[in-house]
């Protein structure tokens, strides 16, 4: 008997107890399909919560409902939640009066013996303290959703600030990318009239700053910056609630003047003498009263509870998608910087190639002129034949390159013609003499 198993369910959606007994190993869901058939809870609507505020992990067996240990096993509680409802009916039923308590209420005025009185009153006093320990139960489970709630609420602080942290590097990004596209434009558009030009290049550039101002909506995450903080506000008024704190004194009061009301009676000898219950019923009255009072308090404030808890689960897949697509805006423009790098180091690649071909030709043409050749040409000239490099455009002069290029390969046609003539009219003089 001592290795015994049992524990104890407090369904909160109709303040009843259930209580079952574990078999050695038994899984979660098994336990979990008898409470089904108890309660008419389906297993997939089920939220059992420690006091904790702990959910029960399904990967372990259904001893981690039982605490360790002899001391306050028999009244350890799970609380059950039905998912599926976020408004609670209560205040339930008080728990049913016993046949002689009934009687003495029925009418207080009736005279007992004193020893049967003591009886009575006993159990009018248990049921008073019974009165009590439910509301003390219930509003433990009440307390359960809270801690249950704030881990909630933690992790969507969790989630919403990484949100928020994406968002702002997002935006960084964006700005940066901004800024630089359009310095790269402005300075492409510069050199194009006398350097490097690529349409299909321009036009790309164009195309990454349209898509980037489109995946500048995804770093607009106001609208669930503004829920999440009325989320907050809402949280924060509940725990400040005086519904969230123990509303029970009354009814210790009562307990307490039920107790001191039976003490008094057993000093009393147990002649033959006989009273009326009028105390003793004023009491289970006020107790039934204040506990209905209360009850209604606590499930109007618990319903809140949940009723927030849901408006967190429902949050929680909206900052997902949110992160996501702030990871694939995120990737987008890295993907676009790097692509427009890698072009722009291609335009440099380009221009280094065409610079060390200008210097190649300079570089021959400067040869060319220093030949003795030449030099007997400028010498036997009649001066009014111009230098044939004497007007060779460079690019300094702002033309294209290809039209230097061009117009360089016509002078160096021109002087070897000359060259060619020279030649012919020394061999002709040999000849002659």
């Amino acid at each position: 008997v001592l290795f015994l198993q049992i524990v104890h369910i407090l369904n909160m959606t109709s303040a009843k107890i259930v209580s079952f007994l574990l078999h050695p190993e038994e899984s979660l869901h098994s336990l979990q399909i008898r409470i089904e058939f108890e309660t008419g809870i389906s297993t997939g609507n089920q939220e059992l919560l420690l006091e904790t505020g702990i959910c029960l992990d399904p990967r372990k067996p259904a001893s981690q409902c039982v605490i360790d240990g002899v001391r306050g096993w028999d009244s350890y509680m799970v609380y059950l939640f039905d998912k599926s409802k976020t408004v609670y009916d209560g205040p339930f039923a008080s728990r049913s009066l016993s046949d002689c308590v009934n009687y003495i209420v029925q009418d207080s005025k009736i005279q007992l013996p004193i020893p049967q009185l003591r009886k009575v009153w006993a159990e009018a006093v248990h049921y008073v303290i019974g009165l009590k320990e439910d509301y003390s139960r219930l509003f433990q489970g009440q307390r359960a959703a809270m801690l249950s709630l704030l881990r909630y609420n933690a992790n969507l602080i969790k989630m919403k600030n990484n949100m928020v942290s994406a968002s702002q590097q997002l935006k960084a990004k964006l700005e940066f990318f901004h800024q630089s596209i359009r310095l790269d434009l402005e300075r492409y558009s510069d050199q194009m009239a006398y350097g490097i030009s690529s349409e299909k290049m321009l036009k790309a550039w164009k195309e990454m700053e349209e898509k980037a101002s489109q995946c500048a909506q995804a770093e607009d995450i106001g609208y669930l910056d503004e829920q999440i903080m009325a989320l907050h506000t809402e949280i924060v008024e509940l725990q400040k609630s005086p519904y969230a704190r123990r509303q029970g004194e009354v009814m210790e009061s009562l307990e307490q003047r039920a107790i001191d009301l039976y003490k008094q009676l057993k000093t009393r000898p147990p002649d033959h003498a006989y009273s009326d219950s009028t105390d003793m019923v004023k009491i289970i009255v006020q107790t039934v009263q204040s506990q209905d009072r209360v009850l209604k308090e606590l499930f109007g404030h618990l319903s809140k509870l949940l009723g927030c808890k849901q408006k967190i689960i429902d949050l929680l897949p909206k900052i997902e998608v949110a992160l996501n697509n702030i990871k694939e805006a995120d990737n987008s423009v890295m993907q676009m910087q790097g692509k427009r790098q890698r072009e722009i180091w291609h335009l440099l690649k380009i221009a280094c190639t065409q610079s060390s071909s200008r210097s190649l030709v300079s570089s021959s043409l400067e040869g060319t002129a220093s030949t003795p050749a030449a030099t007997w040409l400028s010498q036997s000239s009649s001066g009014n034949v111009p230098h044939p490099l004497s007007s060779v455009a460079t690019p300094e002069d702002g033309e294209n390159f290809a039209h230097v290029i061009e117009e360089n390969l016509n002078y160096l046609e021109l002087f070897s013609s000359i060259l060619q003539e020279a030649r012919q009219e020394q061999n002709n003089s040999m000849m002659v003499s």
